[in-house]
């Protein structure tokens, strides 16, 4: 069964506090959600789901009440327990709508690489191409440590560039993005649009909300400027409220929290450079360096170097920050950090002859403000 393509794709992600209860899968929660989907698709929306859930699922059926465990290898074991046990309750969820489920799991490095990103994009649009609604998570049971998403909202937003959705919606435990934390005060009111995500909104966003989950509203709110970057609308809202993937579609006012899309989205392989590599250093570059990037779209040259921290190796994503110590840009550097810190301010004619004089050639940087 193939489905319209008029109306635009979903990438929808459901957080862990919203498909379990005490630690189980909830498989209510999860039944309320499929069937959003489903009237979606009836309404001609390719749907993607990215679902939290399988170290909640995972540990609850090894723990006999033991707290949640924080070591690497424990989590990866109960993720590899738990993923199958919340894959079936997602699709006995859809079989309900007579849909087809599949699986796919990713890391990171599905989307740096860019062969492994090719490879990624064609099988979920062949998913979506044979009907099936794709449903994504981490692949936790493998994950490094060093080299992971950390959370599934930036996974949600990455996918959602990958597949060329219209729009991310974002489902949690509260109705969207709120002027103050509800646990603290009781005036806490929806933002109902944000155009632009600035530090005041970081700050009220805060840190993680939920004991179970590894995000938070923070988290949504990076997951939102990723997908904003990439031209994709985000709304985050309530997971509990009823037909809300429908009100969502149909932006219907006071139905979560909007964040606008930028007018001018990054391409693929820039928006790998800002938000799927980490930054493994930090270049300090003086003002008319970063006037030089951020105005002139010139690449870095040594001379506008002021300072290097952090050891970063050539091919290395590093943050470059202004005088006054705010990162403006990242990109891929072509040095190692102590070439760079020996470098550091000299001209470009005073180098060897046989080495190339961009530190940051301005197709691997990526202007962040």
């Amino acid at each position: 069964m193939t489905v319209p393509t008029a109306a635009p794709t979903l990438v929808v992600k459901v957080g862990t506090s919203s498909v379990t209860r005490d630690g189980r899968v909830d498989t209510e929660a999860v039944q309320q959600v499929a069937d959003d989907v489903a009237a979606a698709r009836t309404a001609g929306h390719r749907v993607v789901v990215v679902t939290s859930g399988a170290i909640a699922a995972g540990w609850t059926a090894l723990a006999d009440g033991r707290p949640r465990p924080r070591d690497l290898a424990t989590l990866q074991a109960a993720a590899a327990v738990g993923q199958h046990r919340l894959m079936r309750v997602w699709s006995d969820a859809f079989e309900r709508h007579g849909l087809r489920a599949g699986q796919v799991l990713l890391a990171p490095l599905d989307f740096v690489h860019r062969s492994q990103y090719l490879h990624a994009r064609q099988t979920l649009t062949r998913l979506l191409d044979l009907g099936v609604v794709p449903v994504v998570n981490e692949n936790d049971a493998v994950a490094d440590e060093e080299i992971r998403f950390g959370d599934n909202d930036r996974l949600a937003a990455l996918v959602a560039h990958l597949v060329g959705a219209g729009l991310l919606v974002l489902l949690t435990d509260t109705e969207g993005l709120l002027t103050g934390d509800p646990r603290r005060t009781s005036d806490a009111s929806l933002i109902e649009e944000v155009v632009e995500i600035d530090h005041e909104l970081e700050r009220i966003a805060g840190g993680p909300g939920s004991e179970v989950g590894s995000g938070g509203m923070g988290s949504k709110l990076a997951a939102a400027r990723i997908a904003a970057w990439s031209g994709i609308e985000t709304v985050i809202a309530d997971a509990a409220r009823p037909g809300v993937l429908a009100e969502v579609t149909a932006a219907v006012p006071g139905v979560g929290t909007r964040f606008r899309p930028r007018e001018v989205a990054l391409p693929a392989r820039k928006l790998w450079i800002a938000f799927a590599i980490g930054a493994s250093g930090t270049v300090s570059v003086d003002e008319g360096a970063r006037r030089a990037l951020v105005e002139r779209g010139r690449s870095l040259l040594p001379a506008g170097v002021v300072a290097v921290r952090g050891t970063f190796a050539p091919d290395d994503a590093v943050e470059l920050v202004g005088p006054d110590g705010a990162v403006f840009a990242k990109g891929l550097v072509r040095h190692g950090s102590a070439q760079v810190a020996a470098w550091a301010g000299r001209r470009s004619e005073d180098l060897p002859e046989d080495v190339a004089a961009e530190l940051v050639h301005r197709d691997d940087l990526v202007v962040l403000v």
